[in-house]
Protein backbone atom coordinates (compact mmCIF):
# COMPACT_ATOMS: atom_id res chain seq x y z
CA UNK A 1 0.00 0.00 0.00
CA UNK A 2 1.41 3.34 -0.84
CA UNK A 3 0.87 6.02 1.63
CA UNK A 4 1.30 9.64 0.99
CA UNK A 5 4.23 11.15 2.88
CA UNK A 6 5.47 8.09 3.20
CA UNK A 7 8.56 8.44 1.51
CA UNK A 8 11.90 11.07 1.60
CA UNK A 9 11.38 14.10 -1.07
CA UNK A 10 12.04 12.13 -4.15
CA UNK A 11 14.66 14.77 -5.40
CA UNK A 12 16.59 13.84 -2.65
CA UNK A 13 16.52 10.66 -4.55
CA UNK A 14 17.53 11.79 -7.46
CA UNK A 15 20.17 13.92 -6.66
CA UNK A 16 22.00 11.64 -3.70
CA UNK A 17 25.54 11.13 -5.42
CA UNK A 18 25.23 6.94 -3.94
CA UNK A 19 22.15 6.96 -6.14
CA UNK A 20 22.60 3.46 -8.10
CA UNK A 21 24.60 1.80 -5.73
CA UNK A 22 24.29 -0.62 -3.93
CA UNK A 23 23.35 1.12 -0.17
CA UNK A 24 21.05 3.13 -2.10
CA UNK A 25 19.04 0.54 -4.30
CA UNK A 26 18.79 -1.41 -1.05
CA UNK A 27 16.70 1.74 0.58
CA UNK A 28 15.02 1.81 -2.50
CA UNK A 29 13.63 -1.68 -2.28
CA UNK A 30 12.70 -1.08 1.80
CA UNK A 31 10.60 1.84 1.06
CA UNK A 32 8.97 0.26 -2.60
CA UNK A 33 7.72 1.85 -5.24
CA UNK A 34 6.34 4.46 -6.74
CA UNK A 35 7.60 6.54 -4.55
CA UNK A 36 4.82 9.43 -3.44
CA UNK A 37 4.98 12.61 -1.91
CA UNK A 38 1.88 15.08 -1.87
CA UNK A 39 1.54 17.66 -3.86
CA UNK A 40 -1.95 19.02 -2.85
CA UNK A 41 -4.44 17.87 -0.59
CA UNK A 42 -6.21 16.42 -3.36
CA UNK A 43 -2.73 15.53 -6.13
CA UNK A 44 0.28 13.18 -5.17
CA UNK A 45 3.83 12.68 -7.54
CA UNK A 46 4.46 9.36 -8.18
CA UNK A 47 7.99 8.10 -8.82
CA UNK A 48 8.68 5.22 -10.66
CA UNK A 49 12.06 3.96 -10.34
CA UNK A 50 13.66 0.66 -12.52
CA UNK A 51 17.34 -1.10 -11.95
CA UNK A 52 18.71 -2.08 -15.22
CA UNK A 53 19.81 -5.67 -14.66
CA UNK A 54 22.66 -5.02 -17.36
CA UNK A 55 24.22 -2.79 -15.25
CA UNK A 56 24.98 1.14 -16.18
CA UNK A 57 24.96 3.14 -19.29
CA UNK A 58 28.40 1.83 -20.85
CA UNK A 59 27.51 -1.83 -19.71
CA UNK A 60 23.46 -1.99 -20.74
CA UNK A 61 22.49 -2.69 -24.33
CA UNK A 62 18.89 -1.27 -23.42
CA UNK A 63 18.10 2.21 -25.12
CA UNK A 64 14.56 2.97 -23.55
CA UNK A 65 12.28 1.58 -21.01
CA UNK A 66 8.75 1.99 -21.25
CA UNK A 67 5.81 2.42 -18.85
CA UNK A 68 2.24 1.66 -19.09
CA UNK A 69 0.42 3.17 -16.20
CA UNK A 70 -3.44 2.25 -16.87
CA UNK A 71 -5.50 5.31 -16.72
CA UNK A 72 -2.78 7.74 -17.09
CA UNK A 73 -0.41 6.89 -20.12
CA UNK A 74 -1.77 6.64 -23.14
CA UNK A 75 -1.10 3.37 -25.22
CA UNK A 76 -2.87 5.15 -28.18
CA UNK A 77 -0.09 7.26 -28.41
CA UNK A 78 2.92 7.73 -31.60
CA UNK A 79 5.01 8.62 -28.77
CA UNK A 80 4.70 6.35 -25.48
CA UNK A 81 6.07 7.47 -21.88
CA UNK A 82 8.86 6.23 -21.04
CA UNK A 83 11.67 6.19 -17.98
CA UNK A 84 15.11 8.15 -18.47
CA UNK A 85 18.78 6.63 -17.16
CA UNK A 86 19.36 8.80 -14.51
CA UNK A 87 23.20 9.81 -15.78
CA UNK A 88 25.31 6.75 -16.47
CA UNK A 89 23.96 4.64 -13.76
CA UNK A 90 21.88 2.01 -13.45
CA UNK A 91 18.42 3.86 -12.64
CA UNK A 92 15.53 4.44 -14.64
CA UNK A 93 13.28 7.01 -13.47
CA UNK A 94 9.61 8.66 -14.70
CA UNK A 95 7.36 10.73 -12.90
CA UNK A 96 4.01 11.83 -12.82
CA UNK A 97 0.98 13.07 -10.89
CA UNK A 98 -2.28 11.97 -9.78
CA UNK A 99 -5.55 12.13 -7.71
CA UNK A 100 -4.62 10.84 -4.25
CA UNK A 101 -7.17 8.45 -4.61
CA UNK A 102 -6.23 6.86 -7.54
CA UNK A 103 -5.58 3.36 -7.71
CA UNK A 104 -3.74 1.48 -11.06
CA UNK A 105 -2.14 -1.44 -12.49
CA UNK A 106 0.94 -0.43 -14.29
CA UNK A 107 4.26 -2.44 -15.93
CA UNK A 108 7.41 -1.43 -17.40
CA UNK A 109 8.76 -2.76 -21.05
CA UNK A 110 12.46 -2.50 -21.57
CA UNK A 111 13.95 -2.53 -25.22
CA UNK A 112 17.07 -2.65 -27.16
CA UNK A 113 17.26 0.34 -30.25
CA UNK A 114 15.84 -1.96 -32.54
CA UNK A 115 13.30 -3.11 -30.40
CA UNK A 116 11.89 0.50 -29.66
CA UNK A 117 8.02 1.33 -31.32
CA UNK A 118 8.97 2.46 -35.09
CA UNK A 119 6.21 3.94 -37.06
CA UNK A 120 6.76 3.72 -41.04
CA UNK A 121 5.72 6.89 -42.73
CA UNK A 122 1.85 7.23 -44.52
CA UNK A 123 -1.58 8.02 -43.39
CA UNK A 124 -3.08 8.74 -40.14
CA UNK A 125 -4.79 5.18 -40.40
CA UNK A 126 -1.56 3.43 -41.40
CA UNK A 127 0.45 4.65 -38.50
CA UNK A 128 -2.30 4.45 -36.16
CA UNK A 129 -2.85 0.61 -37.04
CA UNK A 130 1.31 0.19 -37.02
CA UNK A 131 0.90 1.67 -33.80
CA UNK A 132 -1.52 -0.93 -32.50
CA UNK A 133 0.34 -3.81 -33.70
CA UNK A 134 3.51 -2.16 -32.35
CA UNK A 135 1.99 -1.50 -29.22
CA UNK A 136 0.96 -5.03 -28.76
CA UNK A 137 3.79 -6.82 -29.62
CA UNK A 138 5.90 -4.65 -27.36
CA UNK A 139 3.48 -6.30 -24.35
CA UNK A 140 4.78 -9.18 -24.57
CA UNK A 141 7.95 -7.45 -23.39
CA UNK A 142 6.16 -5.75 -20.33
CA UNK A 143 7.42 -6.25 -16.60
CA UNK A 144 5.93 -6.06 -13.59
CA UNK A 145 8.10 -4.46 -10.82
CA UNK A 146 10.54 -6.21 -8.81
CA UNK A 147 10.61 -3.24 -6.22
CA UNK A 148 6.42 -2.59 -5.59
CA UNK A 149 5.65 -4.29 -2.00
CA UNK A 150 2.42 -5.42 -3.45
CA UNK A 151 2.14 -8.84 -5.51
CA UNK A 152 1.67 -9.03 -8.41
CA UNK A 153 -1.63 -9.59 -10.10
CA UNK A 154 -1.96 -10.60 -14.08
CA UNK A 155 -3.93 -8.78 -16.93
CA UNK A 156 -6.31 -10.80 -19.31
CA UNK A 157 -3.65 -11.27 -21.13
CA UNK A 158 -1.83 -13.02 -18.63
CA UNK A 159 0.80 -10.16 -18.01
CA UNK A 160 2.28 -10.09 -14.69
CA UNK A 161 1.25 -6.15 -13.28
CA UNK A 162 2.12 -4.31 -10.30
CA UNK A 163 -0.34 -1.82 -8.72
CA UNK A 164 -0.52 1.41 -7.05
CA UNK A 165 -2.61 1.63 -3.95
CA UNK A 166 -2.89 5.62 -3.04
CA UNK A 167 -3.99 5.81 0.63
CA UNK A 168 -7.70 7.58 -0.45
CA UNK A 169 -8.26 4.76 -3.01
CA UNK A 170 -11.52 3.07 -2.15
CA UNK A 171 -10.82 0.20 0.49
CA UNK A 172 -10.22 -3.32 -0.48
CA UNK A 173 -10.07 -5.08 2.09
CA UNK A 174 -11.27 -8.31 0.97
CA UNK A 175 -8.37 -8.34 -1.04
CA UNK A 176 -5.32 -7.67 1.52
CA UNK A 177 -3.89 -11.04 1.87
CA UNK A 178 -3.94 -11.90 -1.62
CA UNK A 179 -1.84 -8.49 -1.99
CA UNK A 180 -0.42 -9.96 0.61
CA UNK A 181 0.73 -12.79 -0.94
CA UNK A 182 -1.23 -14.90 1.05
CA UNK A 183 -4.37 -15.70 -0.57
CA UNK A 184 -6.86 -17.89 0.47
CA UNK A 185 -7.28 -21.40 -0.87
CA UNK A 186 -10.25 -22.78 -2.73
CA UNK A 187 -11.88 -25.65 -1.56
CA UNK A 188 -11.62 -28.24 -4.39
CA UNK A 189 -14.57 -30.28 -2.81
CA UNK A 190 -17.08 -27.15 -3.55
CA UNK A 191 -15.49 -26.51 -7.47
CA UNK A 192 -17.12 -27.78 -10.24
CA UNK A 193 -15.78 -27.72 -13.77
CA UNK A 194 -17.76 -28.15 -16.11
CA UNK A 195 -17.51 -28.46 -20.00
CA UNK A 196 -20.51 -26.87 -21.65
CA UNK A 197 -21.51 -27.54 -25.04
CA UNK A 198 -24.59 -25.33 -26.30
CA UNK A 199 -26.50 -26.64 -29.42
CA UNK A 200 -27.77 -23.11 -29.30
CA UNK A 201 -24.65 -21.44 -29.86
CA UNK A 202 -22.70 -24.34 -31.59
CA UNK A 203 -19.86 -23.75 -29.29
CA UNK A 204 -18.41 -25.56 -26.49
CA UNK A 205 -16.21 -23.45 -23.53
CA UNK A 206 -15.67 -23.79 -19.86
CA UNK A 207 -17.77 -23.30 -16.95
CA UNK A 208 -16.38 -23.07 -12.70
CA UNK A 209 -19.32 -23.84 -10.80
CA UNK A 210 -18.65 -22.86 -6.97
CA UNK A 211 -20.48 -22.91 -3.63
CA UNK A 212 -19.75 -20.91 -0.47
CA UNK A 213 -20.31 -21.47 2.58
CA UNK A 214 -23.19 -23.43 4.62
CA UNK A 215 -26.92 -23.98 4.72
CA UNK A 216 -30.12 -25.82 4.78
CA UNK A 217 -32.19 -24.42 2.47
CA UNK A 218 -29.94 -25.24 -0.05
CA UNK A 219 -32.69 -24.20 -2.81
CA UNK A 220 -32.67 -20.46 -1.38
CA UNK A 221 -29.06 -19.86 -2.25
CA UNK A 222 -28.39 -16.64 -4.65
CA UNK A 223 -27.03 -17.39 -7.81
CA UNK A 224 -24.25 -14.99 -8.80
CA UNK A 225 -22.83 -15.14 -12.58
CA UNK A 226 -19.91 -14.05 -13.53
CA UNK A 227 -19.41 -13.16 -16.71
CA UNK A 228 -15.42 -13.36 -18.49
CA UNK A 229 -15.05 -16.74 -16.17
CA UNK A 230 -11.73 -17.19 -17.22
CA UNK A 231 -10.36 -14.33 -15.63
CA UNK A 232 -12.14 -14.62 -12.16
CA UNK A 233 -11.27 -18.13 -11.89
CA UNK A 234 -7.39 -18.11 -13.00
CA UNK A 235 -6.04 -14.69 -13.78
CA UNK A 236 -7.69 -13.25 -10.59
CA UNK A 237 -8.91 -16.06 -8.79
CA UNK A 238 -11.81 -14.83 -6.58
CA UNK A 239 -12.47 -18.20 -4.82
CA UNK A 240 -10.76 -17.95 -1.52
CA UNK A 241 -12.13 -14.01 -1.41
CA UNK A 242 -15.75 -15.26 -1.78
CA UNK A 243 -15.02 -17.67 0.97
CA UNK A 244 -13.49 -15.74 3.64
CA UNK A 245 -16.45 -12.50 2.51
CA UNK A 246 -18.73 -15.41 3.34
CA UNK A 247 -17.32 -17.40 6.34
CA UNK A 248 -16.84 -13.16 8.23
CA UNK A 249 -20.35 -13.08 7.38
CA UNK A 250 -20.05 -10.17 4.53
CA UNK A 251 -22.13 -12.08 2.07
CA UNK A 252 -24.27 -15.21 2.09
CA UNK A 253 -23.62 -18.58 1.21
CA UNK A 254 -24.16 -18.78 -2.74
CA UNK A 255 -24.13 -20.41 -5.93
CA UNK A 256 -21.28 -19.08 -8.11
CA UNK A 257 -21.15 -19.62 -11.74
CA UNK A 258 -18.35 -18.46 -13.68
CA UNK A 259 -18.66 -19.04 -17.48
CA UNK A 260 -15.17 -18.38 -19.69
CA UNK A 261 -15.78 -16.61 -23.24
CA UNK A 262 -13.86 -19.23 -25.37
CA UNK A 263 -11.67 -16.12 -27.32
CA UNK A 264 -12.03 -12.76 -28.03
CA UNK A 265 -13.47 -12.65 -31.07
CA UNK A 266 -16.70 -15.00 -29.50
CA UNK A 267 -16.68 -12.42 -26.23
CA UNK A 268 -16.98 -9.48 -28.98
CA UNK A 269 -20.16 -11.81 -30.45
CA UNK A 270 -21.78 -13.22 -27.45
CA UNK A 271 -21.34 -10.37 -24.65
CA UNK A 272 -22.79 -7.16 -26.49
CA UNK A 273 -26.19 -7.33 -26.39
CA UNK A 274 -26.57 -11.27 -28.03
CA UNK A 275 -30.42 -12.56 -26.98
CA UNK A 276 -29.01 -16.40 -28.36
CA UNK A 277 -26.20 -16.32 -25.41
CA UNK A 278 -28.53 -15.49 -22.99
CA UNK A 279 -31.38 -17.78 -24.07
CA UNK A 280 -28.63 -20.68 -24.06
CA UNK A 281 -27.67 -19.55 -20.62
CA UNK A 282 -31.21 -19.78 -19.36
CA UNK A 283 -32.30 -23.26 -21.57
CA UNK A 284 -28.90 -25.04 -21.38
CA UNK A 285 -26.59 -23.68 -18.44
CA UNK A 286 -28.58 -23.16 -15.58
CA UNK A 287 -30.97 -26.27 -15.53
CA UNK A 288 -26.99 -28.12 -16.03
CA UNK A 289 -26.14 -25.98 -13.11
CA UNK A 290 -29.30 -26.98 -10.64
CA UNK A 291 -28.16 -30.52 -11.14
CA UNK A 292 -25.31 -30.44 -9.14
CA UNK A 293 -26.40 -27.37 -6.87
CA UNK A 294 -29.97 -26.00 -6.32
CA UNK A 295 -30.00 -22.43 -5.90
CA UNK A 296 -33.20 -19.84 -6.24
CA UNK A 297 -35.12 -19.16 -8.79
CA UNK A 298 -36.16 -15.92 -7.44
CA UNK A 299 -34.56 -12.84 -9.82
CA UNK A 300 -34.19 -10.53 -6.66
CA UNK A 301 -31.69 -13.19 -5.89
CA UNK A 302 -29.70 -13.48 -9.26
CA UNK A 303 -26.67 -11.52 -10.19
CA UNK A 304 -25.39 -11.07 -13.24
CA UNK A 305 -21.59 -9.39 -12.86
CA UNK A 306 -19.39 -8.09 -15.71
CA UNK A 307 -17.29 -5.64 -16.77
CA UNK A 308 -16.57 -3.80 -20.08
CA UNK A 309 -18.62 -5.88 -22.60
CA UNK A 310 -19.28 -7.56 -19.65
CA UNK A 311 -21.29 -5.11 -17.89
CA UNK A 312 -23.11 -4.00 -20.73
CA UNK A 313 -24.25 -7.62 -20.84
CA UNK A 314 -25.10 -7.77 -17.48
CA UNK A 315 -27.35 -5.21 -17.67
CA UNK A 316 -28.88 -6.30 -20.84
CA UNK A 317 -29.91 -9.27 -19.05
CA UNK A 318 -31.70 -7.70 -16.53
CA UNK A 319 -33.33 -5.46 -18.97
CA UNK A 320 -35.01 -8.42 -21.43
CA UNK A 321 -35.01 -10.94 -19.20
CA UNK A 322 -36.00 -9.21 -15.68
CA UNK A 323 -38.03 -12.15 -14.14
CA UNK A 324 -34.98 -14.23 -14.25
CA UNK A 325 -32.22 -11.75 -13.46
CA UNK A 326 -33.16 -9.19 -11.46
CA UNK A 327 -29.82 -7.92 -9.89
CA UNK A 328 -27.34 -6.10 -11.89
CA UNK A 329 -23.36 -5.39 -11.20
CA UNK A 330 -22.03 -3.56 -14.15
CA UNK A 331 -18.57 -1.87 -14.15
CA UNK A 332 -17.23 0.10 -16.66
CA UNK A 333 -19.82 -0.74 -18.86
CA UNK A 334 -19.16 -0.57 -23.08
CA UNK A 335 -22.36 1.34 -23.09
CA UNK A 336 -21.03 2.86 -26.28
CA UNK A 337 -21.87 -0.15 -28.40
CA UNK A 338 -22.57 0.24 -31.28
CA UNK A 339 -22.95 3.43 -32.25
CA UNK A 340 -19.71 4.89 -31.04
CA UNK A 341 -15.80 4.19 -31.29
CA UNK A 342 -14.48 3.51 -28.22
CA UNK A 343 -10.99 5.09 -28.75
CA UNK A 344 -12.78 8.62 -29.55
CA UNK A 345 -14.50 11.03 -27.11
CA UNK A 346 -17.69 12.30 -27.14
CA UNK A 347 -18.44 16.06 -27.25
CA UNK A 348 -19.51 17.36 -23.83
CA UNK A 349 -23.37 16.48 -22.79
CA UNK A 350 -23.78 14.13 -25.89
CA UNK A 351 -25.66 11.52 -24.03
CA UNK A 352 -27.52 10.97 -27.65
CA UNK A 353 -24.20 9.43 -28.91
CA UNK A 354 -24.20 7.05 -25.86
CA UNK A 355 -25.53 3.93 -27.43
CA UNK A 356 -28.69 1.74 -28.21
CA UNK A 357 -28.68 0.16 -24.86
CA UNK A 358 -28.89 3.68 -23.36
CA UNK A 359 -31.82 4.18 -25.62
CA UNK A 360 -33.49 0.95 -25.13
CA UNK A 361 -33.85 2.34 -21.50
CA UNK A 362 -35.34 6.01 -22.46
CA UNK A 363 -37.92 3.83 -24.48
CA UNK A 364 -39.28 2.09 -21.38
CA UNK A 365 -37.38 -1.44 -21.97
CA UNK A 366 -37.48 -3.57 -18.65
CA UNK A 367 -39.22 -0.84 -16.49
CA UNK A 368 -42.52 -2.95 -16.18
CA UNK A 369 -40.02 -4.97 -13.20
CA UNK A 370 -37.67 -3.00 -11.14
CA UNK A 371 -33.74 -3.72 -11.36
CA UNK A 372 -31.52 -3.72 -8.41
CA UNK A 373 -28.30 -2.20 -9.97
CA UNK A 374 -24.91 -1.66 -8.89
CA UNK A 375 -22.70 0.39 -11.76
CA UNK A 376 -19.32 2.21 -11.48
CA UNK A 377 -17.11 3.27 -13.77
CA UNK A 378 -13.38 4.79 -13.66
CA UNK A 379 -13.37 8.70 -14.60
CA UNK A 380 -10.23 7.92 -16.28
CA UNK A 381 -11.92 5.66 -18.81
CA UNK A 382 -12.86 8.42 -21.55
CA UNK A 383 -15.53 7.45 -23.51
CA UNK A 384 -16.43 5.20 -21.07
CA UNK A 385 -16.60 6.87 -17.86
CA UNK A 386 -18.90 9.55 -20.54
CA UNK A 387 -21.07 6.48 -21.54
CA UNK A 388 -21.86 5.24 -17.86
CA UNK A 389 -22.40 8.74 -16.93
CA UNK A 390 -25.09 9.08 -19.97
CA UNK A 391 -26.91 5.65 -18.54
CA UNK A 392 -27.00 6.61 -14.83
CA UNK A 393 -28.75 9.54 -15.75
CA UNK A 394 -31.11 7.84 -17.65
CA UNK A 395 -31.53 5.07 -15.50
CA UNK A 396 -32.84 7.58 -12.97
CA UNK A 397 -35.66 8.25 -14.77
CA UNK A 398 -36.69 5.38 -14.82
CA UNK A 399 -38.28 2.71 -11.70
CA UNK A 400 -35.16 0.73 -11.26
CA UNK A 401 -33.33 0.90 -7.86
CA UNK A 402 -29.82 2.06 -8.53
CA UNK A 403 -26.11 2.88 -6.78
CA UNK A 404 -23.55 4.00 -9.13
CA UNK A 405 -20.06 5.48 -8.31
CA UNK A 406 -16.66 6.58 -9.37
CA UNK A 407 -14.06 5.55 -8.75
CA UNK A 408 -10.41 7.26 -9.72
CA UNK A 409 -8.68 5.22 -11.60
CA UNK A 410 -9.25 3.64 -15.58
CA UNK A 411 -10.74 0.39 -17.56
CA UNK A 412 -8.59 -1.96 -15.20
CA UNK A 413 -9.00 -5.35 -13.15
CA UNK A 414 -7.52 -4.25 -9.63
CA UNK A 415 -10.03 -1.24 -9.52
CA UNK A 416 -12.76 -4.04 -10.51
CA UNK A 417 -12.27 -6.74 -8.22
CA UNK A 418 -12.63 -4.07 -5.16
CA UNK A 419 -16.01 -3.05 -7.16
CA UNK A 420 -17.04 -6.67 -7.77
CA UNK A 421 -17.27 -7.41 -4.43
CA UNK A 422 -18.70 -4.18 -2.98
CA UNK A 423 -21.45 -4.68 -5.68
CA UNK A 424 -22.12 -8.26 -4.17
CA UNK A 425 -22.39 -6.77 -0.49
CA UNK A 426 -25.07 -4.49 -2.02
CA UNK A 427 -26.77 -6.93 -4.41
CA UNK A 428 -27.10 -9.68 -1.91
CA UNK A 429 -27.75 -7.94 1.48
CA UNK A 430 -29.60 -5.42 0.02
CA UNK A 431 -31.14 -3.85 3.75
CA UNK A 432 -27.44 -3.89 5.34
CA UNK A 433 -25.78 -2.36 2.57
CA UNK A 434 -28.86 0.05 0.90
CA UNK A 435 -28.41 1.58 4.49
CA UNK A 436 -24.88 2.10 4.41
CA UNK A 437 -24.98 3.58 0.70
CA UNK A 438 -27.67 6.28 2.48
CA UNK A 439 -25.50 7.24 5.20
Amino acid sequence: MNVVNRYPVSQNWLTDPQAGSESWWQMVAQWGTPLVESVSTEQVKLTFLWRDPQGNAQQSALDRVYIDVNGVTDHHSFSPEYLKRLGDTDVWYWQTEVEADFRGSYSVIPVTAAQCLQLPEGTYEQRRMAQRNGWIALLELAECDPLNLTCPHYSHRGTALSAVHLSASLPQPAWQSVDAGNPQSLDLERLHKIDWGSKLLGNTRKVWLYTTGKTDHKQDRPLVILLDGQYWAQGQPVFGVLDQQTASGQLPPAVYVLIDVIDPQHRGEELPCNPTFWQAIQAELLPQVAMLEPFSEQASRTVVAGQSYGGLAALYAGLHWPQRFGCVLSQSGSFWWPSVDDSMLMPDGRSDMAGWLTEQVKNGVGNDHQLTIFMEAGHREDVIYQVNQAMRQVLGQSSHRVEYRVYSGGHDAICWRGGLIDGLHYLLNPKTESDKYDQ
